[in-house]
């Protein structure tokens, strides 16, 4: 799941929009006693890759790289759009804007943050050669080309605090976008050797790491970054992340005192957290999104057959007694490809129904597709072990078995950053987790990197014309309104082809320790650490 996983409308409206994002956590005010050295500790996830903002999409690395990077915006606990390194974010036709930055800002090797910092960063990010996970983001700057290295020839630097941006066709939610960690700045030192530099990144943010910070499967040691004048000023003085194998360890130490913040609370514990904790802990909406992805490769999942079948396994899946009995109602059952939290979302997109716990209909669905070649084999979900997924996995392969009468298990993995290499390989040879937590407040975002054709997260290579072609519609819509009716009207056709299996939404249950104030969960469920205060 990327963040990770980041349409709506120009700045000026965004927030408005973003509004309508999760509230922030519980936290009292800070403590007479709150010290501004204190270091405060958290989980997480040994980065996928090396720390390269265009390369990193998942939950783990994006943790660090939004705290020691800072882009032209970043989002507040609402989702609201905020200025931190723009000084102005400009257009009048909504396909192009001029950007201009604060002057004064720096990279923590002393070298200025300027209007080539970003150019360069996005073009080094869209070059296919250069392989970005997050290249995807760029597509629509001109120049942007899937067939050939093509520089973006819609940027342009005007000069040090000035750049400009001319799109292929009107985008009215591009400067929402523009918090999403692929939009960050990169010295030049970065072009030198980028695998040296994504080892040990060089950023503009609140904080950076540590001198020998990264320890790898073990934790990331952040400092404290004096130059950085955004609205991110950290009210702690470092943070720690540390890399967790299991869920329940990540519980443990909390409860024990050996952690601060533990912002994905295990399975095992979500009857009890609320006893065990209080006042210090949360359950709130966020936009995160669970599903799991069964890609046309496999066998008997190419074409009317695959259809038919991915249709039959949703339809066999009893999504409120998983939610009710594996996660104690801290997941909602999934009725769309989005999140309620976000502006636009709909409960009663046509097609739907096969979201719908209905036994009768599947095994009709799994006949029909029969008719057409019978089925062989067993079906499996891979799902990462250090993530605390086999309850709910085993509970619906359980579900498929006793509907359609065929042999379903999960088929773990022993760590996120394994399997992901694995599907982002395309070795896997299994259905496999997958999910969005997203990347900025709109619709679009649950949609345009997950499944548009060749886009960056799209793990299950879908492809849909018709889909596409209204993405591009609601992107290019003068109304909030009008585009979210175009999104809901592309959902339709994922309904259909089941791109995805969707499952469910994704409460944030977090809990925090008793040395800890001000902890706030944000729109996306990522703690706000600068907000963070902590008694000696």
């Amino acid at each position: 799941m990327r963040r990770i996983g980041l349409g709506v409308f120009a700045l000026a409206t965004a927030s408005a929009l973003a509004l309508s994002g999760c509230s922030t956590g519980g936290g009292s005010t800070s403590p007479t006693s709150a010290a501004s050295t204190a270091v405060i500790t958290a989980n997480g996830t040994e980065p996928q890759n090396p720390l390269i903002p265009t390369n990193t999409n998942e939950v783990g690395g994006g943790k660090i790289t939004d705290n020691i990077f800072a882009g032209l915006v970043y989002y507040d606990a609402k989702g609201a759009p905020v200025n931190d390194v723009a000084k102005s974010i400009k257009t009048d036709d909504s396909q192009n804007y001029t950007i201009t930055i604060k002057s004064g800002e720096k990279f923590t090797n002393g070298e200025a943050v300027t209007a080539k910092s970003f150019v360069d960063a996005w073009n080094y990010g869209a070059l296919l050669s250069n392989k970005q996970l997050n290249s995807y983001f760029f597509e629509d700057i001109q120049g942007f080309s899937y067939d050939a290295d093509s520089p973006l020839t819609g940027l342009k630097v005007v000069d040090d605090h000035t750049f400009t941006v001319a799109l292929k066709s009107k985008l009215s939610d591009f400067p929402l976008r523009l918090g999403y960690t692929a939009f960050m700045p990169l010295p030049s030192i970065a072009f030198k050797d980028i695998a040296a530099f994504g080892a040990d990144p060089i950023g503009n943010g609140p904080y950076k790491i540590a001198k020998d910070g990264w320890k790898h499967n073990v934790k990331i040691d952040l400092v404290v970054n004096k130059d950085y004048k955004g609205g991110r000023t950290p009210k702690n003085g470092g943070l720690t992340i540390v890399f967790y194998a299991d869920l329940g360890a990540v519980y443990a130490d909390l409860q024990g005192g050996n952690l601060d913040i533990d912002d994905a609370i295990a399975e095992g514990n979500l009857a009890t957290y609320k006893a065990d904790l209080g006042n210090r802990s949360v359950n709130q909406p966020a936009a995160i999104f669970q599903s799991f992805t069964i890609p046309a490769r496999l066998p008997h999942f190419a074409g009317k057959e695959g259809q038919l079948r991915r249709q039959a396994i949703s339809e066999a899946i009893n999504r409120p007694q998983i939610t009710k009995v594996v996660f104690s109602d801290t997941r909602t059952p999934a009725k769309d490809f989005t999140s309620p939290v976000i502006d636009g979302y709909s409960a009663n997109i046509e097609g739907s129904n096969v979201l719908k716990y209905n036994p009768t209909e599947a095994k009709k669905l799994w006949a029909e597709a029969d008719a057409i070649s019978p089925w062989s084999g067993a079906f499996q979900i891979a799902y990462n072990a250090d993530g605390g997924h086999q309850g709910w996995v085993d509970a619906a392969m359980n579900s498929v078995k006793n509907v359609l009468g065929i042999d379903a298990s999960g088929a773990p993995q022993p760590t996120f950053g394994g399997i992901r290499t694995q599907i982002t390989n395309r070795t896997i040879q299994t259905a496999f987790r997958s999910g969005w937590q997203a990347d900025y407040p709109g619709l679009y975002n649950f949609l345009g990197p997950l499944y548009a054709t060749k886009a960056g997260s799209n793990d299950g290579d879908y492809s849909s014309a018709s889909f596409d072609a209204l993405l591009k519609k609601g992107s290019g819509e003068a109304t909030p309104a009008a585009a979210n009716k175009d999104f809901q009207d592309a959902q339709k056709i994922l309904f259909k082809d089941l791109p995805v299996i969707p499952l469910w939404y994704q409460n944030e249950i977090g809990g925090w320790g008793a040395s800890v104030s001000n902890v706030k969960f944000g729109w996306n469920s990522v703690p706000l650490y600068y907000e963070v205060t902590k008694t000696k």
